[in-house]
């Protein structure tokens, strides 16, 4: 039997062979869709891996207080509503008003983000972002140390001249030697690294590890911009009053901006889980494009490889009759040219797994993503390339195989 099988193989690579330049595009096909489905997932799934670690890092208990809602969009004819910023008194009354248990706000602004720092003969581009925050920043960002410490309560009221930088700063100021206790210049002023921060990478081409945090007060003495816009975070330590301490902030802000029961907010609310439930909605919808494309031209590949194989069935009319003469039973045949169909649409389905990869190789490096192998699109893309085979060869199989031996011998 294995002999058998091991003929067949061998006999279907000959007919692939002599049959190059057909097999060849019908090969192209089944490529084509292939690639559309595993090019498109994999695209996919570079996007909502980067964004979902993006927006994760914030915490899956956080939720954040801004000028605007993430979905907030201009209508066509309609003015948008202006929101006022979120201004230093409403951090500070935030802070002194919301109490909800169990919670940890943090206040962060971006001073600027053109900074260039420097350390003794050493200094960066001037692209460097600095922030100022509070003690609870470190943490409500889903941020981790690496080397050192956060700074703390106590450095934040006393505007102590310490900071905290990302991954990207110690290696451009100092290389290979530990960061801490060393001293930097931002604009002028001195500042004792006391943390490193882990790498983060980028994201849409913002560098997240090319960043100074110093506390925030030391930050406003620096930075005096007119209205500067204030950022809140707030942490649940328990999962469960989530909910509710998400309404209790936004009655509380609510007071803070003085809005009457009957006035929309004028500010923007959004959690962590809902950001990444919107990215997964708009991927789910690429991911359903993918499938549309490649089912198209799956299809059409299937015709094409049904096509070849009939063609093929028809040229070696005579082979079939010279076989059947020799003893060949009708499955044997049969089983000569489901092989060779199966063989021909697997050749297909590994090219375009190899191409729809490289497509999300590339354009994960052209945006700056994570790619990450789509491991589903390939199992999918075999199946697939599997069930066309099947389909494809089945007529043209089932049609060779009930050739009549004697007119098959007479076929010219």
């Amino acid at each position: 039997m294995f002999s058998l099988v091991r003929e067949n193989i061998r006999i279907a690579f000959d007919s692939i062979r002599g049959q190059l330049l057909r097999t060849i595009l019908t090969v192209l096909i089944i490529a084509i869709g292939i690639t559309a489905l595993v090019g498109i997932l994999s695209a996919v799934s570079a996007l909502e891996t980067t964004i979902s670690s993006d927006f994760s890092s914030m915490g899956a208990n956080t939720f954040n207080i801004q000028r605007y809602e993430f979905t907030a969009r201009r209508q066509a004819g309609e003015r948008q509503k202006v929101n006022p910023i979120i201004s230093y008194q409403n951090i500070r009354d935030f802070e002194d008003q919301y109490n909800f248990p169990f919670t940890k706000t943090s206040v962060s602004f971006t001073g600027t983000s053109i900074a260039e720092v420097k350390f003794e003969n050493e200094k960066t581009d001037p692209e460097v972002k600095v922030v100022g925050a509070n003690e609870n920043f470190i943490q409500n960002s889903g941020l981790k140390v690496d080397q050192g410490r956060e700074f703390n309560a106590l450095e934040v009221d006393n505007n102590s001249n310490v900071c905290i930088i990302g991954s990207d700063l110690v290696k451009a100021l100092f290389k290979e030697d530990n960061p801490i206790n060393k001293t930097i210049s931002i604009r002028g002023f001195k500042f004792k690294v006391i943390g490193a921060l882990e790498s983060k990478g980028s994201t849409f081409g913002n560098n997240q590890d090319l960043r100074v945090i110093m506390p925030l007060q030391k930050a406003r003495s620096i930075f005096t911009n007119a209205n500067i816009n204030y950022a809140l975070s707030v942490m649940v330590e328990k999962k469960e009053l989530l909910a509710q301490a998400q309404d209790d902030a936004i009655v509380t802000f609510r007071n803070i901006r003085g809005l009457n029961p009957v006035e929309d907010n004028n500010f923007g609310m959004e959690r962590s889980d809902d950001l990444i439930n919107r990215i997964g909605a708009i991927t789910g919808v690429l991911s359903t494009a993918a499938w549309i494309i490649s089912i198209i031209t799956i299809l059409g590949s299937s015709i094409a490889l049904m096509n070849i194989m009939l063609v093929s069935v028809s040229e070696r009319t005579r082979e079939i009759g010279v076989r059947k003469a020799l003893g060949a039973k009708q499955g044997t045949i049969a089983f000569q040219f489901f092989i060779e169909t199966i063989i021909i649409g697997q050749l297909g389905g590994i090219l375009g797994m190899i191409l729809g990869i490289l497509i999300g190789v590339i354009f994960a490096s052209a945006v700056d993503f994570q790619f990450s192998m789509p491991w589903s699109a390939m199992i999918w893309a075999s199946v697939i390339t599997f069930i066309v085979a099947i389909i494809s060869g089945s007529y043209p199989a089932s049609k060779a195989s009930k050739l009549d031996p004697i007119e098959s011998l007479r076929y010219e």
